[in-house]
C-alpha cells in the first residue's frame, strides 16, 4: 500500500525548484522551498507555500549544505525531499541523512547511488555485465605520478573527469603531456568546489563523437522501463546546450542494444526511481557506442522526454517515492512527435563563454502553447549572480516531426527579449539556423565546426534602429521643453542638428562589442538620412511607448523594441538584438578607454589560485591567476613574456568584473 505524501521540501533553486514545486502543487501536496541569503526574493520562494532560509549565498554554505536542508526538513514537517538536479541530487551522503531522520528521499536507493554516482565504480560495473566501455584509468592511486604514468599508456588525446558529479564541471580535455599537470589541479579545484571530491578518472578522448542518452525509470515492485533515447551532442565547455528527442539517425539495432544496456545496467544495482545512462556513439563507427556514466536522478533535458510522451516525470518519481507502481509497461509505450530543448544561459559566447552577471531589465519569452513549453526561474528585474548556475531559462518545442520542431525551435528563439547582461542567444539561433543541424548532422564538436560569429548581415540594420530609436527620444524631449516654455516655437528647442542657414547634421557614437562606430546624421523632412558603415539609407519612425518603435529603414517597415540602462542600448529587431552603447551626446569621447581583458578581472568571482608572486619571471601564455565564479574556473594568461611588477589580489579575495590583478613590464622578446 502508497503512503501519500502531505509535505515535500524541495532542496534546489531556480528552474528545477519552481518546476517540482509545481508538479507538487497540481497533486495537491504542500510545497516547502528552502533559500540562501542570495535567493530570498527569488521565484522558487514566491511559488512554494512556505519557504526556510539555509545558509549564506556561497552554495557550499547553503543548497550543498547536508545538515541545514535536513534540519529544515525536520523544522517544515516536510514527510519527503526532492532534491532536483545538481548540488546534492547525486549525494548519498545526503539521501542517507534524510533516511535516518525520518524524511523520504524522492531518489535511488543509498546503494545505488553509491554505485552509479561514483564514475570510477559505475565504469567497472558497467564492464562487469558486458557493457562497452572507453580505455581509461580509474585507480585508487590519485597522485599526479600514477596519473601521468596512466595518460602515458592510454595516449592524448584524453578526457579528465571527476569521479563525482555531472553536468560538465570539471572536465577538460588534455592534448599533450606537457598540459596534463595545470588540467588536473583544474579539474581538481573544480570538482572539489562542486562535489566536495576532487577524485578524478582518466579517459580515452573519442573524436567528433555522439552524446546519446537513455531516460530510465523503476520502482519497487520489479518493474523497469526506458523511456528512449534523447541526443545531447550539442556542447560547449562539454556541458549540453541542446538536447531532442528521440535522438535522430540511429538504427533500431543500436537503439534496442542501448535500451537493453540501461535497462539491465538498472536491474543490477535495485535500482528505484529515475535514471539517465549515458553512452557515446563513435562517429567514425555509427554501430559502435560506449558507456560513459549513469546519473542517478533527473537531467536537466527531461522536458524533451516528456513532451513526446505526454507525462510528467516529476510526478512519476513522486509516485514511485511513495510506493506507487510504474503508470505504464514497456510495451504500452509510445513515443509521439519530437521534442527539442535549447539552455539559455547568462554567458558570453564570444569571450570563451564567460559566465555573465547582471539584472534582467528585459524577460520577455514567447508565448507558451501545447507546443511550446518555457522552464526558469526567473524574472524580469531578478539579479543573476556569481553563485549558482549561469542557466536561466529553457526552450522546450514539440514537433509533430523532427522538421517541424526545428521550424519552432527557430520561430520560439527569434521571440525571445533578453537585455540586462550578455546570453547565448545569439549562438542558440545560429545553432537552430545551421543547415548541419536541420539535416541532423551532429556530434559534440557541432558548435565548434560552427567557426567565428560571422558578421551578420543585418548588424547595421540594428545600428539604425539605434540611431532612430536616439534621435526620436531627443525630439519627444525637445518638444517637452517647447512644451513647458513661453515660446515653443523657438529653434533652440528643436533637435540638435539644428543650424541656421545651412543643412541640419549630427553624429550618434555607438560602441558594439568589436568597434566604435560614427553614424553622421542628415535631418530631413521626411526623417533622417543616416551614413552607416556600407552607405547611406533614409530613416524615419515614430515612437509608440518609450521602449518601442515603428521604424521605416530603407525601404522596410517594421516593429522594434529597444530597452535603455543608462547608455546602454538592447535593440531587438527583425529577430535579431543588438547591444550597443551610446555616447553621451552631450560629452563625446566620455567612455573610458578600456584596459586589457587579459589581466583584468573578465567577471566577478573569487580568486582561487595565485601562483606567480611578484618579481617572478614569466613566459607568454603562463597562467597568473585563476578565477572562480558560478561553478567555473577562467585562468588568466600572461600576455606577454616580461616580469610581474604587482599583485592585487590573492586567493580567497572577491573581485569585481574590470579591476585590475596584475600588472606585467614586458621584457621586449615577444
Amino acid at each position: 500500500m502508497s503512503a501519500r505524501f502531505n509535505k515535500i521540501l524541495i532542496a534546489n533553486r531556480g528552474e528545477i525548484a519552481c518546476r517540482v514545486i509545481r508538479t507538487v502543487r497540481r497533486l495537491g501536496i504542500r510545497s516547502v522551498a528552502v533559500y540562501s541569503d542570495a535567493d530570498g526574493g527569488a521565484m522558487h520562494v514566491d511559488l512554494a507555500d512556505e519557504a526556510l532560509r539555509i545558509g549564506p549565498a556561497a552554495a557550499a554554505d547553503s543548497y550543498l549544505n547536508v545538515h541545514a536542508i535536513v534540519d529544515a526538513c525536520l523544522a517544515s514537517g516536510a514527510d519527503a525531499v526532492h532534491p532536483g538536479y545538481g548540488f546534492l541530487a547525486e549525494n548519498g551522503e545526503f539521501a542517507e541523512a534524510c533516511e535516518q531522520a525520518g524524511v523520504n528521499f524522492i531518489g535511488p536507493p543509498v546503494a545505488a547511488m553509491g554505485v552509479m554516482g561514483s564514475k570510477d565504480a559505475a565504469l567497472d560495473l558497467a564492464a562487469s555485465v558486458g557493457v562497452p566501455i572507453l580505455p581509461g584509468y580509474r585507480g585508487a592511486d590519485q597522485s599526479d605520478t600514477a596519473l601521468a604514468d596512466a595518460a602515458d599508456d592510454i595516449g592524448y588525446p584524453l578526457l579528465i573527469k571527476p569521479v563525482a558529479g555531472g553536468g560538465g564541471k570539471g572536465m577538460r580535455t588534455v592534448e599533450s603531456a606537457p598540459a596534463l599537470q595545470q588540467a588536473l589541479a583544474s579539474s581538481r579545484r573544480e570538482a572539489r568546489s562542486a562535489f566536495a571530491d576532487e577524485r578524478v578518472l582518466l579517459e580515452k578522448f573519442l573524436l567528433r563523437p555522439r552524446h546519446v542518452e537513455l531516460q530510465i525509470f523503476a520502482d519497487d515492485h520489479g518493474n523497469v522501463v526506458h523511456l528512449f533515447d534523447r541526443d545531447c551532442s550539442i556542447q560547449r565547455r562539454h556541458q549540453k546546450i541542446v538536447e531532442e528527442a528521440p535522438a535522430p539517425g540511429l538504427t533500431k539495432k543500436l537503439r534496442e542494444h542501448m535500451a537493453r544496456t540501461a535497462v539491465t545496467l538498472a536491474r543490477a544495482i535495485d535500482y528505484r526511481g529515475a535514471g539517465t545512462v549515458e553512452f557515446l556513439v563513435d562517429s567514425a563507427a555509427p554501430g559502435d557506442y560506449f558507456f560513459m556514466e549513469m546519473n542517478t536522478r533527473l537531467q536537466v533535458e527531461h522536458p524533451v522526454t516528456e513532451l513526446i510522451l505526454g507525462s510528467d516525470l516529476v510526478e512519476w518519481q513522486i509516485r514511485i517515492a511513495q510506493g506507487e507502481p510504474l503508470p505504464v509497461e514497456q510495451q504500452r509505450l509510445r513515443a509521439s512527435g519530437h521534442a527539442i530543448e535549447a539552455r539559455i544561459y547568462a554567458e558570453d559566447p564570444d569571450r570563451d563563454f564567460l559566465p555573465a552577471t547582471g539584472t534582467l531589465t528585459r524577460f520577455r519569452m514567447p508565448a507558451v502553447d501545447k507546443r511550446l513549453r518555457i522552464d526558469t526561474g526567473v524574472r524580469e528585474g531578478d539579479e543573476v549572480g556569481i553563485h549558482y548556475d549561469p542557466m536561466i531559462a529553457k526552450i522546450i518545442v514539440h514537433g509533430d516531426d523532427r522538421k517541424d520542431a526545428v521550424a519552432g525551435l527557430r520561430r520560439a528563439l527569434s521571440e525571445c527579449r533578453i537585455a540586462g547582461l550578455p546570453t547565448n542567444l545569439s549562438l542558440l539561433k545560429r545553432v537552430a539556423a545551421s543547415p548541419a543541424f536541420a539535416k541532423a548532422e551532429v556530434d559534440t564538436a557541432f558548435v565548434d565546426s560552427l567557426g567565428d560569429r560571422p558578421a551578420h548581415m543585418d548588424e547595421e540594420l540594428g545600428l539604425a534602429a539605434a540611431c532612430l530609436f536616439v534621435l526620436l527620444e531627443q525630439a519627444a524631449a525637445s518638444r517637452r521643453r517647447g512644451n513647458n516654455t513661453e515660446d515653443p516655437y523657438s529653434p533652440w528647442h528643436t533637435l540638435a542638428g539644428w543650424r541656421l542657414n545651412a543643412e541640419a547634421e549630427d553624429v550618434v557614437i555607438l560602441h558594439t562589442h568589436e568597434r566604435e562606430v560614427r553614424v553622421p546624421i542628415r535631418y530631413e523632412a521626411s526623417g533622417f538620412r543616416l551614413t552607416l558603415p556600407s552607405g547611406t539609407i533614409a530613416a524615419s519612425g515614430k515612437l509608440v511607448d518609450p521602449d518601442r518603435l515603428i521604424a521605416t529603414i530603407g525601404n522596410r517597415r517594421l516593429p522594434a523594441e529597444v530597452v535603455r540602462d543608462g547608455s546602454v542600448l538592447d535593440v531587438f529587431i527583425a529577430g535579431q538584438h543588438l547591444h550597443v552603447r551610446c555616447e553621451d551626446r552631450d560629452q563625446p569621447g566620455s567612455r573610458e578607454d578600456s584596459v586589457s581583458g587579459l589581466l583584468v578581472a573578465p567577471m566577478p568571482g573569487r580568486v582561487i589560485s595565485v601562483p606567480v608572486e611578484r618579481g617572478a619571471s614569466v613566459e607568454k601564455g603562463q597562467a597568473l591567476m585563476v578565477i572562480e565564479a558560478m561553478k567555473m574556473e577562467h585562468t588568466i594568461h600572461a600576455p606577454t613574456s616580461g616580469t610581474v611588477t604587482a599583485i592585487s589580489y590573492e586567493e580567497g579575495d572577491l573581485v569585481e568584473e574590470g579591476v585590475e590583478l596584475l600588472a606585467i613590464t614586458p621584457s621586449g622578446d615577444d
